[in-house]
C-alpha cells in the first residue's frame, strides 16, 4: 500500500477500517435513517420522564381481565396515567380507589345505542388530556417493561412519530401481579416469574407468525401541529376491524409522522375470551364499508421497524438488511451479531392487510328492525321519542340527535324514509351516533319524491307526514309510548318529564297558534310535529281514527289531528287548551307556548340571542316551523346558534 501524506500508522489503519465499513454497508443494504440519529444525545435517557398517558376504552362486551392490564400499565412508571373511557361511568368506588388518583373514567366520548365506542370521537378527546405521549391500547392487553424503554427512545426522535405494535393473543395468561404491584407471580404457585421469562415466552408465540392489525398498540407523541394523518378520520367502531390498517396507511400517505413497527422490541399480551354474537358482524362490514369510502390511499406500507440488538435501539427498512446508524463506530464481529439479530426479527412484525378501496364490499344491513329495536331503547317507562327523516334533512337529523345526546336523551328511534337515509345513518356520525344509530327503514314510505323540494304544503310534505302518524301508532299497539318530535324542533331542555305529568288517556301536543290574542286551541292549530301519546286504549283508538282520516285526505296529516280529535271548527274544544274527542273521550291538551313556542311565536326567531329569549322564557323547545324550504330553515338554525353538529368533521359540535 502506499503511504499517505501525513499519515502515521494509526492514521492508516483508520482508514482501512473506514473503507471496509463503507464496503459493509454496501453489501447489507441502506439503513433508514431517523433526523434524531444524528443527534450526540439520541442514546442517552431523558434527565425527566415523559408524561404518558394510556387510554382505552370499555363497552358492553369488556371481560374481567381489565383490571390486570391496568395494574400492568401502571407498574410501567410513575408517570403514566389511565384514561379510561366509558358510556355509564358506574364503575364501584372500590375499583378506582384501588389504582388511586392515576386512573381517570371519561364518560363525555360517544358510543353507539349498544355501547361500543367511537374511535374519532375518543382520539378527539385524547387532546384534552395534557401529556408528552399518549398511548391507544385494548383494554385487554397486558404490557411489560420493555414498551416503556421502547417509548423513552422514540421520545428522544427529533421529528414526529408513530409507533404501531402487534400483541401476542394468549388465551389463558398464568401469571399475575403480587399485591406490591412490583413483580409477576405464577397464578399456580405464586412464584415470582423473571421478566425474561416472559419475554421469552411472548417472543415465542410472536415468531410463530406475528400478530394482525386487529389488535395493535398505537402510540405517539403529543403535537398538535402534527395530527395521526391527513384529513378526517371516519366514524370507526372501536375494536370492530380496518380501523387500524386505515389509520397506519394514512400515517404513510400523509408522510407528517415517522411510522414503525415496534412489535420486536415490545412484549404485550392481548388476554381476552370476549366473543362478539354473530348479530354484531354489521359492525365489522360497517368498518369496511368506512374504510373503502374514506381515506386517500389503498397501498399497503411496509412499515420500518425498531429493533434492539446487543442492547443498542436502531431502525431497520422493510427490507430488513440495515443494520446500524451511519457513524457508529461498530466492529465485524458485533456486526455479525446484529446482522443475525436482524434476521431473527423477520417473524415478528405487524401484519397489515391494505385497505382495499376496489374490491365489492358485502352488503351493509341493520340487523334490527323497529320490533327489535324497541326494547332496547325504550326507557324505564317504556318510551321512545320519535323522529322521522329523508335524506335531504340528514344534516338536521344530526344536529338533532346531538342535541339529544347532549341532553342525555338515549332512548330516541328514527325511522328512515329513503334508503339512502338509511344508510347515511348505518354509516354516519353525529357524536354519539350513528354506526348503530337505533334507525329503521320504512318500506311502505311514498316512493319516487323529491326531499329537496319536500316543504310545508307541497305535495311531498303531504304525503311523508303521513308515515308519521302510522308510525306512532305501529308503535303504541307494540306497548310503548311515543314522543313524536321533528327534526327541526330544537330541544333545550329534556320534555319528558314534564310530558309524563299529565297522565294517561290524554294526547299533548304543541300549539301551531302565533297569535297571542286567541286561543291556543283554535281550529287546525295543532302541531303534529311535536307530541306525545300514551300507549293506552283511549289514544290507540284516537289514533286510529286520525290514521284512517289522513288516509283520504288530499291534505297533510296534520288537519286530520284537529278535525279528528276536536272536529271540524273546534266543536270538541274545551276551555282555550283542549279537545276532548267524545268517542274515546281522549283529552288533547295544548302545550303553552312559552315553554313550546311554535316558530312564529313571539317573535322568537327573530331575536338577536335566540338563545338567551328561550332560556329567559324556559322553554322546553323551539320549532323551526313557519317557515318556507329546507335551505332557509338550515340557514337559521344555524345562523342563530342553534345548531349541534358539524357535518365537515361528522361530529357534534
Amino acid at each position: 500500500m502506499k503511504k499517505l501524506k501525513g499519515l502515521g500508522g494509526a492514521g492508516l489503519i483508520s482508514v482501512w477500517l473506514s473503507g471496509f465499513l463503507l464496503i459493509a454497508l454496501s453489501f447489507y443494504g441502506t439503513l433508514l435513517l431517523s433526523p434524531s440519529l444524528n443527534n450526540p444525545s439520541f442514546h442517552q435517557e431523558s434527565s425527566t420522564a415523559p408524561r404518558i398517558t394510556i387510554f382505552t376504552a370499555l363497552h358492553s362486551s369488556s371481560s374481567s381481565f381489565i383490571s390486570q392490564a391496568i395494574r400492568s400499565w401502571l407498574a410501567l412508571s410513575s408517570q403514566v396515567t389511565v384514561v379510561i373511557f366509558t358510556q355509564h361511568n358506574n364503575y364501584s368506588p372500590s375499583f378506582t380507589d384501588t389504582f388511586g388518583s392515576r386512573l381517570v373514567l371519561d364518560s363525555t366520548i360517544d358510543f353507539t345505542f349498544l355501547g361500543t365506542p367511537f374511535l374519532h370521537s375518543m382520539l378527539a378527546r385524547t387532546e384534552a388530556y395534557v401529556s408528552d405521549l399518549s398511548v391507544l391500547i385494548d383494554p385487554h392487553t397486558l404490557l411489560l417493561p420493555d414498551f416503556i424503554s421502547a417509548l423513552n427512545h422514540a421520545h428522544h426522535l427529533d421529528r414526529d412519530w408513530l409507533l404501531v405494535s402487534s400483541s401476542a393473543n394468549i388465551p389463558r395468561f398464568p401469571f399475575h401481579w403480587d399485591q406490591t404491584g412490583r413483580s409477576w407471580r405464577h397464578q399456580d404457585n405464586g412464584k415470582r416469574v423473571r421478566f425474561g421469562e416472559l419475554q421469552k415466552m411472548i417472543s415465542q408465540l410472536n415468531s410463530s407468525g406475528g400478530g394482525g392489525g386487529s389488535n395493535m398498540i398505537m402510540a405517539w407523541n403529543n403535537n398538535v401541529d402534527s395530527p395521526l394523518h391527513c384529513g378526517v378520520l371516519p366514524p370507526f367502531l372501536y375494536q370492530r376491524g380496518t380501523h387500524n390498517q386505515w389509520i397506519v396507511n394514512e400515517a404513510m400517505s400523509c408522510e407528517r409522522r415517522f411510522v414503525f413497527d415496534a412489535t420486536s422490541t415490545v412484549s404485550s399480551v392481548l388476554l381476552s375470551n370476549v366473543t362478539e354474537p354473530k348479530t354484531r358482524n354489521w359492525e365489522y362490514i360497517g368498518n369496511s364499508h368506512l374504510g373503502k369510502l374514506y381515506g386517500s390511499s389503498s397501498k399497503s406500507y411496509a412499515l420500518p421497524k425498531l429493533l434492539k440488538c446487543n442492547k443498542r435501539y436502531i431502525f431497520v427498512t422493510a427490507s430488513e438488511r440495515s443494520i446500524e446508524p451511519k457513524g457508529l463506530n461498530v466492529g465485524f464481529r458485533r456486526r455479525e451479531k446484529i446482522s443475525a439479530c436482524v434476521s431473527r426479527s423477520k417473524s415478528r412484525s405487524l401484519k397489515l392487510d391494505p385497505v382495499r378501496k376496489d374490491e365489492a364490499m358485502p352488503a351493509l344491513k341493520f340487523p334490527y328492525d323497529l320490533e327489535s329495536l324497541l326494547p332496547l331503547v325504550a326507557d324505564k317507562n317504556r318510551t321512545v321519542v320519535l323522529s322521522v327523516a329523508g335524506f335531504s334533512y340528514k344534516d338536521m337529523l344530526m344536529s338533532w340527535v346531538c342535541r339529544a345526546r347532549r341532553l342525555a336523551v338515549p332512548n330516541f328511534l328514527v325511522c328512515a324514509l329513503d334508503d339512502e337515509t338509511y344508510q347515511f345513518a348505518i354509516l354516519q356520525v353525529g357524536s354519539c351516533c350513528v354506526q348503530g344509530l337505533p334507525v329503521f327503514f320504512d318500506p311502505y314510505a311514498p316512493k319516487n319524491i323529491s326531499f329537496n323540494d319536500c316543504h310545508f304544503g307541497s305535495e311531498c310534505f303531504q304525503r311523508v307526514t303521513k308515515v308519521k302518524s302510522r308510525t306512532v301508532l305501529k308503535i303504541l299497539k307494540m306497548g310503548y309510548n311515543v314522543l313524536l318530535s321533528d327534526v327541526d324542533v330544537y330541544w333545550f331542555r329534556n320534555p319528558l318529564p314534564l310530558l309524563h305529568s299529565f297522565g294517561p288517556s290524554v294526547l299533548v301536543a304543541q300549539s301551531d297558534e302565533y297569535n297571542t290574542t286567541v286561543p291556543i286551541n283554535r281550529p287546525r292549530r295543532l302541531n303534529s310535529g311535536f307530541y306525545f301519546a300514551r300507549s293506552d286504549g283511549p289514544t290507540i283508538a284516537a289514533m286510529e281514527k286520525v290514521v284512517k282520516h289522513a288516509a283520504t285526505s288530499g291534505l297533510s296529516e296534520q288537519p286530520s289531528f284537529y278535525d279528528t280529535l276536536c272536529g271540524e271548527g273546534g266543536v270538541h274544544r274545551l276551555g282555550d287548551d283542549r279537545c276532548v274527542e267524545p268517542e274515546t273521550n281522549l283529552t288533547v291538551h295544548f302545550l303553552n307556548r312559552d315553554l313550546f313556542p311554535n316558530g312564529a311565536y313571539g317573535d322568537l326567531w327573530l331575536k338577536e340571542d335566540v338563545r338567551g329569549e328561550c332560556e329567559k322564557k324556559h322553554c322546553y323547545v323551539l320549532h323551526n316551523n313557519w317557515i318556507s324550504g329546507r335551505l332557509k330553515k338550515l340557514e337559521r338554525q344555524m345562523m342563530k346558534g342553534l345548531w349541534d353538529y358539524d357535518a365537515s368533521m361528522r361530529m357534534c359540535v
